[in-house]
């Protein structure tokens, strides 16, 4: 779709206005969101709603808005975490730390968590590296659709892996094939 420059701008422009409007409405009055559902979810659906957009256009809407705002971006995190820690009494330590000890926290986990893959990848292979992110991956979908931790959607998870080894694994394999096949036709395809 060929949009011009003014029409990117506009629904930049409305986009900015729905999430500022909702991150002050769920700061001010955060019953809005029932029982442990997700604030930044929230907001995504108050996009897609409104703006009558994809659930894909509205996530790279707010992504966008969001990295090119900082202002906004440090109202959002607040806004996540006070619903989602502070009043829900969860991570509290984390909570009350300072910005720059928040990101420096992250940024550790974030380098940590690449060059455990790394080792793993060198150790183990690709295969076995991206099943594991695959099932991380819907371990922590399950956790967000249905309001549980991590560690319980990873046992689940792995339950039902157990009670469906054959069609689950099967799955996976299907998936990676098929990752290899796209990440192989692109390159091709940038070779010719």
């Amino acid at each position: 779709m060929n949009m011009s420059s003014s029409d990117e701008n506009e629904i930049i422009k409305i986009g900015k206005e729905i999430i500022l409007e909702q991150v002050n409405n769920l700061v001010t009055n955060p019953s809005v969101i029932k029982q442990n559902g997700c604030a930044a979810c929230h907001i995504l659906f108050e996009l897609v709603n409104k703006m009558h957009i994809s659930e894909l256009d509205a996530t790279d809407l707010l992504s966008q808005i969001l990295l090119h705002d900082p202002d906004l971006n440090d109202a959002f995190v607040e806004m996540v975490e006070d619903i989602h820690m502070k009043r829900r009494m969860m991570a509290i330590p984390f909570v009350l730390k300072s910005r720059s000890a928040k990101d420096k926290y992250i940024d550790s986990n974030l380098k940590n968590f690449l060059e455990e893959k790394s080792s793993e990848l060198v150790n183990y292979g690709y295969d076995l590296v991206l099943r594991k992110l695959l099932i991380s991956a819907i371990a922590l979908e399950i956790a967000q659709n249905i309001g549980i931790d991590y560690h319980a959607a990873m046992e689940e998870l792995y339950y039902y892996m157990r009670k469906n080894d054959n069609q689950t694994n099967s799955a996976l394999v299907e998936f990676g094939a098929r990752l290899r096949r796209s990440h192989y036709d692109s390159n091709w395809r940038n070779f010719r």
